[in-house]
């Protein structure tokens, strides 16, 4: 059975293609894609999805719906997350997406994106003892979703509106960073984490903390010194909080044209990741996390296994 996944996130759109056994939650990969649109692009100043971005995004979506058929893919879901949910014109967004493209597209919750982040992650890192308490964090461009998780399910998830498309709006780093405006932002970020994570998980104690999505993945190849991004080996490797700072210090003396240029760090990445780091470090400080476990698989993957099932 062949099926294939579209996340429509704030920042980046995913497509996954696979070969699924039905029934046994295993798949062979025939095609993995991303590409950042920044469909976020403004939402939080005007409460809408601005047309050059909803443009490019729709694109995106078109070309991944043309190759998955190309593939002879079955099935094709599309589900859009934080910016759609959130724009007062997401639905109409969504509405026009599906004429143009003749597919469903499913706008979720932030419960329903955290169950399936989850689902993506523990299929993912089946290695990993599952009955250890683990707390999975998904670092987006409009929203930032926590979950503690045991025996390889959800004990609690919230979804917060902590996202690096927003808070790099608020807090630019085009330059070499700005260090007193870096820790501001640290400050701001440490706080909201404070009042706004429920206690359930702030107090969790859990054992492991997984990080998935852009940032966390890319902390992990830069960590790795990767000159080519590399799924495998990124899969649950482990960055320590002395590895992040390091990445933070490197990135943080360049300008944004100069992170772009580095290998592992897509161009539409440069300019959100010092702020990502600074949602990793407040993490892992507020959660008193020595190392974050890096998870390649996330959302799409996690709808991948709700698919096949």
């Amino acid at each position: 059975m062949r099926l294939a996944t579209i996340d429509l996130g704030t920042n980046t759109v995913r497509l996954l293609i696979a070969e699924v056994e039905r029934g046994a939650g295993r798949w062979r990969v025939l095609v993995a894609d991303q590409r950042v649109t920044r469909l976020g692009e403004g939402l939080a100043r005007t409460g809408r999805l601005a047309e050059a971005p909803a443009t490019r995004t729709a694109a995106a979506v078109a070309e991944y719906v043309a190759r998955a058929r190309g593939a002879a893919a079955e099935r094709i879901a599309i589900v859009a997350t934080s910016a759609v949910r959130e724009a007062a014109n997401g639905r109409e967004f969504a509405a026009r997406l599906e004429q143009a493209t003749g597919e469903a597209v499913s706008i979720i919750s932030g419960d329903e994106e955290a169950a399936l982040t989850l689902a993506g992650v523990l299929t993912g890192l089946d290695a990993l003892d599952p009955t250890a308490p683990a707390i999975v964090f998904d670092i987006g461009g409009g929203s930032t979703e926590y979950i503690l998780a045991r025996d390889r399910a959800a004990v609690m998830a919230t979804s917060l509106r902590l996202g690096v498309v927003d808070l790099t709006e608020r807090y630019p780093f085009p330059r070499p960073v700005d260090w007193p405006r870096f820790a501001a932002l640290q400050a701001e970020v440490a706080q909201r984490l404070v009042t706004e994570l429920p206690d359930a998980i702030r107090r969790a104690q859990a054992t492991r903390l997984i990080g998935t999505a852009g940032t966390a993945t890319t902390l992990g190849a830069l960590d790795l010194g990767l000159v080519a991004y590399q799924p495998d080996r990124v899969q649950g490797h482990a960055v320590s909080r002395a590895g992040v700072e390091a990445q933070l210090a490197r990135l943080g003396a360049l300008t944004v044209e100069q992170r772009a240029a580095l290998p592992c760090l897509e161009p539409g990445r440069a300019d959100l990741i010092v702020v990502g780091i600074a949602i990793v470090l407040a993490t892992m400080d507020l959660l008193g996390a020595p190392r974050m476990i890096v998870s390649d698989w996330g959302l799409r993957e996690g709808l991948l296994v709700k698919l096949s099932r």
